[in-house]
C-alpha cells in the first residue's frame, strides 16, 4: 500500500507561506481520530492523488504513526486549478465507507454504429459502500449491450466487485442511446422590396398634399354661395 508522509503544521505560518515552500496545508480526521492540521509535500500529494484518486486507500505516516486514509476532499485554486488544501479521512479496520467512484465507459453500442443513435452518458460516477480495501478505482460500463435506439443501462444492470454495493437507486439510468435530433432546415432570408416601400411612401405623401387643395375648393364654394345669397 502506498504511503504519504505528512508533518505537523506550524500554526505561525500562513497557508500561502506553506505553499511557497512547495508544501500544501491539509487536515486528517476520522470517527476515532481527532482533526489534525498537517502539511504535505505538494509533489508527493499530486502523485498520490493521481495514483489513488478519491476512492483508493493509502497510508498516512505522521512521525511514528501510520493510518489508512482516503482523500476525502481537495480544494483547487480558482484560476490555476492547482490543489491548495486537502482533507484526509482516516478509516478504521472493518469500517465501511461510502465514496463516489468514477465510471469508465468501454465498447461501442450497435445502436450508435448501425442506426446512427446518439450515446448519452447520464452518470459519470456512482456512489458505493465497501470496506476500504475493497473499494474499486472505477466502475466499468460496457455500452456494447445497447443494441437498439432508446435502449439503456441502469444501475441494476451493473456488476459490482465482491464486497461492494451501491447506494444509488436501482432504476437509475447510467447511459442511453436516443434518436439523433434532426437539424431544422433554415429558410432563406426574404429581402425587403425597397421599391414598393418607396412607392407606398410617395403615394402617401401625395395624398396628404391633396388635402389642402380640397379645403381651398370648399372655401371658394362657400364664398361664391355667400355672394349669391346677397
Amino acid at each position: 500500500m502506498k504511503t504519504l508522509e505528512v508533518k505537523k503544521r506550524d500554526a505561525i505560518k500562513t497557508p500561502e507561506e506553506i505553499r511557497n515552500e512547495d508544501n500544501m496545508p491539509a487536515v486528517y480526521y476520522g470517527k476515532k481520530t481527532e482533526s489534525t492540521p498537517v502539511l504535505v509535500s505538494m509533489i508527493q500529494f499530486k502523485k498520490m492523488w493521481k495514483d489513488v484518486g478519491e476512492s483508493g486507500v493509502f497510508n498516512i505516516k505522521n512521525g511514528n504513526t501510520e493510518m489508512q486514509a482516503l482523500i476525502h476532499d481537495v480544494q483547487l485554486h480558482p484560476v490555476t486549478d492547482e490543489p491548495v488544501h486537502a482533507d484526509f479521512y482516516i478509516v478504521e479496520k472493518g469500517q465501511t465507507v461510502t465514496v463516489s467512484v468514477p465510471i469508465e465507459f468501454i465498447g461501442e453500442s450497435p445502436a450508435v454504429k448501425n442506426f446512427g443513435g446518439a450515446l448519452v452518458k447520464i452518470l459519470h460516477e456512482i456512489e458505493v459502500e465497501a470496506e476500504p480495501n475493497n473499494l474499486p478505482h472505477e466502475i466499468i460500463v460496457d455500452v456494447s449491450s445497447i443494441t437498439e435506439i432508446d435502449g439503456h443501462i441502469a444501475i441494476k444492470d451493473l456488476k459490482f466487485p465482491k464486497g461492494v454495493k451501491t447506494t444509488e437507486e436501482q432504476e437509475e439510468i447510467v447511459v442511453l442511446v436516443e434518436q439523433p435530433k434532426e437539424e431544422k432546415e433554415e429558410l432563406p432570408a426574404v429581402e425587403a422590396d425597397l421599391s414598393s416601400i418607396e412607392v407606398e411612401k410617395k403615394g402617401k405623401e401625395e395624398k396628404e398634399g391633396e388635402e389642402p387643395a380640397s379645403t381651398d375648393k370648399k372655401l371658394q364654394a362657400d364664398t361664391d354661395k355667400s355672394k349669391t345669397s346677397k
